[in-house]
């Protein structure tokens, strides 16, 4: 890998559901280490907990009974060392539906 045209390369994948978030991580990975780059990650930042809590009745009149919805945002952060070329290869997989890929390149 030509040092020069070497950039830090970072991948943030967000999702709702964890399978998929995995899975789309250990291809990105997998395929990183075929083409012998460093990987750093990938690094499981907090969960975003998104909660609305409301009353089951929909006049207000009876019991007051509550529903409470919940959705779980997870977030995974892949830091590459690599030629930009490389990283549109990498990146080329085929990504499952509901995860979210935002690549962002700074210089080293």
């Amino acid at each position: 890998v030509d040092e020069a045209a070497s950039h830090r390369i970072r991948i943030t994948l967000t999702s709702r559901n964890l399978k998929s978030l995995e899975k789309v991580c250990t291809d990105l990975i997998l395929g990183a280490k075929a083409k012998e780059l460093d990987v750093v990650g990938p690094v499981r930042l907090p969960n975003k907990n998104l909660v609305i809590t409301t009353r089951k009745t929909p006049c207000g009149e009876g019991s007051k009974t509550w529903d409470k919805f919940e959705m779980k945002i997870h977030k995974r952060v892949i830091d590459l060392k690599s030629p930009s070329e490389t990283v549109k290869q990498i990146t080329s997989i085929s990504i499952e539906p509901g995860v979210e890929v935002e690549v962002t390149i700074a210089d080293s």
